[in-house]
């Protein structure tokens, strides 16, 4: 070709990377791997296939991990446990600095490996994955030095089982382990069936550099070996990141377990481009939002919501930016796009590109040639889709791209929220106050502005709703791996109906929308002399109605304005007799509530050192409403201090007192009413847990749960995944806890990236 032939069409001729290295370390093991455990390699009684999904063909035998091996993984993690502590934080930090180095030292290697078992282009995993892989660990050996200062009576949650999504296969086990080892936890890490060479070859990176054994241990293997992984009564916390379906799994199989537990899940994240962007970066936006990794991302921006004034100039640029987008063999330094990682998901794609057609949309792709071998799919655009369309609610988890028009930005916040997920989301504007308006309003854990796809182990990622709950990165993710210390959480006596004191007959209502309500059912108890309302299941959908009306303003008061209301409620709490309780405990309730009005307008947000040029904020935000459910101990202290701590953030909640002495949450109202706190922010409820719970526990109106009496707290966490509401499971009165520990179970963080200059 001559020159000026070959500046016209700028053509990319091939840049394949040598996988020779990648295969001289799989023949080292003759390409058959055991499991790691306790420091060394162990063989495995049974093996299967590891393909690599560019051309179809076998990479290795992978060891099917069985019930002995994860007791064994298990038992040396327990082991390791409390000679890891002993080391001490410095010498924590130095291994993790050490796995750092490591990983930067064999780097080349690790994204080849990645590559061939994964199909993703090598682009991606030399100059993003493995990159990111080493600041995880580089940044997690700070917080190892750093987390006993920075959370003072916390302490580690002990031996952590971690399974990881085959998508990201080395940078989700550095989600995973870097928090872990630097909170002072073991683990024992089961990698994704589909792609566990580039965990095991990190297996050997701890050998390498002298990690203590038993400090980290990796058994592969399918679904059931991550079954056998979550239901071991050696684990103390479960770390998922997976689909929204195997993780309701997760949380039926925990529940009353006591086991921490984060889940990191699915998405179909929204991609708003206003008509005031900047419509060529906004395109160059999209081809990172869902054609990275071939769409399978799960906070891939899936879902385009283009401006009408704009949208068929902008889906005109669109498909001529994808007719230059090339597909192929991903060691190809030049390709664009890889392959899918095994047939399954390719059929699956396939098929869900087919129900959107058949739903109305009009199918366009990329017009690339694809491989011959190998599993491979084209970038595809569906417009326009129904906000409701199949495609527009379903994970795909491929490169498909669903269009749909929005005309104004409160249309556009609409169709974004309207999904069960809420991962991340990518809003394009040169309007600046119109970006951080709607990043605000967005239900979803980060918001890129101008930008997508960017992570760094200092800023927290996870979801709202069946997205999840728990983050990956940063304090919030660290947090997932410690727990209040034991002093904190020491044992209270239980509080006995005889206990309260007698009083003239009378019957105490319900609380509901500010006001006293008669329970639906008629029926009332008779506790103390007193005749208490029994609330049935259609109270309690009377209440989170009304608290679901007065959250949006309740938050939008501010946290002044919020503090400033809990201040008055402890002033009248103060001023008013001991509510059937001991002195002690109704003082001990007033000071804990003066200090949570203290800390109201003072639990703030954070900004995040990316190496970036820009701005990564953190924002603490409601849950929106939060069901409460009291002990028996402390039937005043364990009702108004999780209730002030919810409102505090600004929730909404709805408790129900204490069943042996429910006489505390019956005349509360009396309090409420005199301390400005609007209707419908605190809604009260008595009666039987039997009766209530299982319809709070259920309910979908109802975003979190924090059961505090520990008869209730399996059935609350088993019935709970339904919409995978986040569960505090504690069991007890939260006497003793950091009020700072309530105010962080009161909200999720929202991550917002700001990308500046020109």
């Amino acid at each position: 070709m001559s020159l000026p032939r070959l500046f016209q069409t700028l053509e990319y001729g091939p840049a394949p990377e040598g996988p020779k290295p990648a295969f001289d370390w799989l023949n080292q093991y003759q390409r058959t791997f055991g499991h790691f455990i306790g420091g060394e390699f162990h063989p495995s009684e049974t093996t299967f296939a590891s393909f690599n999904p560019a051309t179809g063909e076998e990479l290795a035998q992978i060891g099917q991990g069985t019930q002995a091996q994860v007791d064994q993984a298990v038992a040396a993690a327990r082991a390791a446990l409390p000679k890891w502590q002993a080391l001490g934080a410095q010498k924590r930090a130095r291994f993790l600095y050490a796995l750092a180095r490591g990983i930067q030292k064999h780097s080349r290697l690790f994204a080849v490996l990645e590559t061939l078992d994964n199909g993703k282009p090598i682009r991606e995993t030399r100059d993003l994955d493995i990159p990111l892989v080493a600041r995880h660990f580089y940044h997690h050996a700070g917080w190892a030095l750093a987390a006993e200062r920075e959370f003072p009576g916390y302490e580690a949650a002990g031996v952590c089982g971690q399974i990881i999504p085959w998508n990201f296969p080395l940078l989700m086990l550095s989600w995973k382990i870097a928090p872990a080892l630097a909170a002072g936890c073991t683990v024992v890490l089961k990698p994704a069936e589909f792609t566990s060479l580039t965990a095991l070859r990190f297996a050997e990176l701890c050998a390498e550099v002298g990690l203590p054994a038993g400090v980290v241990n990796i058994v592969t293997g399918d679904g059931s070996t991550g079954a056998a992984l979550v239901e071991h009564p050696g684990v103390d916390k479960i770390a998922f990141t997976g689909s929204t379906e195997v993780g309701r799994i997760l949380r039926r199989a925990t529940a009353g377990t006591g086991k921490k537990l984060s889940l990191e899940l699915g998405g179909k994240s929204p991609f708003i481009v206003f008509e005031d962007a900047d419509l060529d970066s906004a395109v160059e936006g999209i081809v990172d939002a869902i054609w990275f990794n071939q769409g399978q991302v799960c906070c891939a921006g899936s879902r385009l919501l283009v401006q009408e004034s704009i949208e068929e100039r902008f889906l005109t640029k669109l498909k001529k930016r994808m007719e230059t987008l090339r597909v192929g063999d991903p060691l190809d330094k030049a390709i664009d796009m890889g392959a899918i990682v095994d047939s399954v998901q390719l059929e699956r794609i396939d098929e869900l590109v087919a129900v959107g057609v058949s739903e109305g949309a009009t199918k366009y792709q990329s017009p690339c040639e694809l491989p011959s071998k190998g599993w491979f799919y084209p970038p595809t655009l569906l417009a326009p889709v129904e906000p409701s369309a199949t495609v527009a609610q379903v994970e795909i988890f491929g490169p498909v791209l669903v269009a749909m028009p929005f005309r104004t930005p409160a249309e556009a916040l609409e169709i974004a929220n309207n999904t069960a997920y809420g991962l991340a989301a990518s809003v394009w504007t040169e309007n600046l106050g119109l970006a951080h308006q709607t990043a605000h309003q967005l239900k979803a854990g980060t918001v890129w502005i101008n930008c997508t796809n960017l992570f760094d182990a200092s800023s927290g990622f996870g979801g709202y709703r069946e997205s999840g709950f728990g983050r990956e990165g940063g304090q919030e993710g660290l947090l997932e791996y410690l727990k209040p210390n034991k002093q904190a959480l020491a044992p209270l006596p239980v509080a006995t109906p005889s206990e309260c004191p007698e009083a003239i007959d009378r019957t105490h209502k319900l609380y509901i929308g500010g006001k006293q309500a008669r329970p639906d059912s008629g029926y009332s108890l008779k506790i103390c002399s007193h005749e208490i309302a029994r609330a049935n299941r259609k109270d309690l959908r009377n209440a989170v109605e009304a608290a679901r009306n007065a959250q949006p303003g309740w938050q939008k008061s501010g946290a002044h304005a919020r503090s400033q209301v809990l201040y008055y409620w402890a002033e009248n709490l103060a001023a008013a007799a001991p509510m059937h309780v001991s002195p002690e405990e109704h003082h001990a309730t007033i000071d804990a509530l003066f200090e949570i009005a203290a800390w109201a307008d003072k639990f703030e947000g954070r900004v995040h050192p990316v190496p970036m040029r820009g701005l990564v904020y953190a924002v603490p935000e409601p849950w929106g409403v939060v069901g409460v459910v009291c002990d028996d101990a402390e039937p005043l202290f364990g009702l108004v201090v999780p209730i002030a701590a919810a409102v505090a953030m600004g929730n909404a909640v709805v408790a129900l007192g204490s069943e042996a002495n429910p006489l505390p949450t019956a005349e509360l109202y009396r309090i409420l009413e005199t301390s400005d706190v609007p209707g419908g922010v605190v809604n009260l409820l008595t009666g039987l847990r039997s009766e209530v719970v299982p319809s709070l526990a259920d309910h979908d109106g109802i975003e979190s749960v924090w059961c505090f009496d520990s008869g209730s707290v399996s059935d609350v966490e088993t019935r709970a995944a339904g919409n995978l509401k986040a569960i505090w499971g504690l069991g007890r009165s939260p006497r003793g806890l950091d009020p700072r520990e309530l105010l962080r179970r009161a909200t999720q963080w929202k991550n917002v990236w700001t990308p500046y200059g020109e």
